[in-house]
């Protein structure tokens, strides 16, 4: 069966609307695919070993990874890596700058778990920065001018060779995305990789 990978967000969930909304839409569209969203680990070294797990576990049904804000970061290192094709959501581009704010001690708004932000989180971070984009043709770009939480402007930049929908207002969470999840599907089944 073919799975698509969801990645949700900093303090975010597989419960969140936008995470909820796509297995919605793919349940009822798609029931041939299926969606595999993982709450990530709070501590990046563990979200990063996390969805690297997965993409290999998955490797030869995966057909496409989505991710939203941290999760497009994430998402962005797992195409360069695997070659997946992926569709990012207001994406962070360098969350390791974005989340210098949030070192020290914090409590998962969701799960309530509780963990310490660091200097080595950080470079964790850093460490899987993918500088370019591996192929501009197997990554959609999709993007809210009204982010209060992200530039906008440097997602635009860092994804200028993809496939680009910027829309302006809008927030972070990105309005409307109810009607986005079928074009999803339609773009990674045309990227689909023969196997």
């Amino acid at each position: 069966m073919d799975s698509i990978l969801y990645l949700h967000g900093f303090h975010s969930s597989p419960y969140s609307a936008k995470a909820l909304e796509f297995k919605k839409q793919i349940e009822l569209n798609h029931p041939q695919i299926s969606v595999i969203a993982p709450q990530l680990a709070a501590l990046p070294q563990d979200a990063i070993r996390q969805v690297t797990e997965v993409a290999q576990q998955f490797s030869d049904q995966l057909i496409g990874v989505v991710g939203s804000s941290m999760g497009g970061y994430l998402a962005t290192y797992l195409h360069n890596e695997f070659h997946l094709p992926a569709v990012v959501i207001n994406p962070a581009v360098k969350p390791f700058e974005l989340l210098e704010s949030y070192k020290g001690a914090q409590v998962h708004p969701l799960t309530n778990e509780r963990y310490t932000l660091g200097d080595e989180h950080m470079a964790h971070l850093r460490d899987v920065y993918q500088p370019t984009v591996r192929d501009g043709k197997l990554v959609w770009l999709l993007q809210q001018e009204g982010d209060e939480v992200l530039d906008y402007d440097q997602a635009i930049k860092h994804y200028q060779d993809c496939l680009i929908t910027c829309e302006k207002n809008g927030s972070h969470a990105f309005e409307g995305f109810e009607r986005y999840p079928n074009d999803i599907v339609e773009f990674f089944l045309k990227s689909k990789p023969t196997r």
